[in-house]
């Protein structure tokens, strides 16, 4: 081979090298790499999406609780100052809650003996929907959610109408201890889902607070405060959960001792 060959074929040779060398590698398409590459992917996404979260800042900022509500269901949250019920469903909602109030400070109330106290608050809204439900012209409900089940967990614990003007209010029970009321611990949840959200007209949103002194077991309800929740401030405390299913399923468990339990573990 004359001289200016060889010099091309070992040119060739070295850049043929050289590529290979430096190429960015490319994943065989083959399925098996299909489900690899998704994870990766997605993984990459949650990376992005966590970074986005934290930039934010999301637990240090303050919002009206009148955007929220009206920015998840699109219903406004109306004050109860103008209305033209107003006036006829707070006095039917006070005098509800006297009533429902003697009932469980009564020896067979059937919140004595409970072991905790928020347990008691089914029995308030029990209380003050079927009161409320005597009450001229006012109709109480437990509100369903956009999949149209009626649903008792969840804001709001109670739908009021009032039928003269088809006005909606909802209310949403607490029973707190005495003194509390100037408290920091957090009291009240909202978790806006679409299948389960039960806000589901423009209303006003009520919080009826009823202290208890504090006796377990032998609770008595001393007082109440009957608030409008339309310049309410909330708080979104962002944070990352798990269930015990999910921190002790099989693929986590690195060992087990002890004796064997009803679950069957060890």
């Amino acid at each position: 081979m004359k001289r200016g060959g060889k010099i091309s074929a070992l040119l060739l040779l070295a850049g043929l090298v050289v590529w290979v060398a430096t190429r960015e590698p490319k994943v065989p398409a083959y399925p098996r790499w299909k489900p690899e590459e998704k994870e990766l992917g997605r993984a990459q996404d949650d990376v992005e999406l966590v970074k986005a979260l934290l930039r934010e800042g999301l637990s240090d900022r303050v919002f009206d609780f009148s955007v929220v509500a009206e920015a998840v269901s699109g219903k406004k949250v109306l004050p109860v100052a103008g209305r033209e019920s107003g006036p006829r469903v707070v006095d039917a909602i006070k005098q509800a809650l006297e009533e429902v109030m003697g009932e469980m400070n009564g020896e067979d109330s059937p919140i004595r003996g409970l072991r905790r106290i928020n347990e008691g608050s089914r029995f308030f809204e029990d209380g003050l929907r079927e009161r409320l439900n005597r009450a001229a012209g006012i109709r109480c409900e437990i509100p369903k959610t956009r999949g149209g089940l009626e649903q008792r967990s969840g804001y709001p614990d109670l739908k009021i109408t009032d039928e003269a003007t088809g006005e909606v209010y909802y209310l949403d029970p607490k029973l707190m201890e005495v003194g509390s009321g100037g408290s920091s611990l957090r009291t009240f949840y909202f978790e806006p889902k679409d299948e389960t959200l039960k806000i589901k007209d423009h209303a006003t949103h009520l919080l009826v607070g009823i202290e208890h002194d504090g006796n377990e077991g032998e609770w008595r309800f001393l007082r109440w405060k009957l608030v409008d929740l339309s310049a309410l401030k909330v708080r979104l405390k962002a944070e990352f959960q798990a269930s015990n299913r999910n921190i002790y399923g099989e693929g986590s468990v690195l060992e087990k001792g002890g004796r064997e339990g009803k679950d069957g573990a060890r």
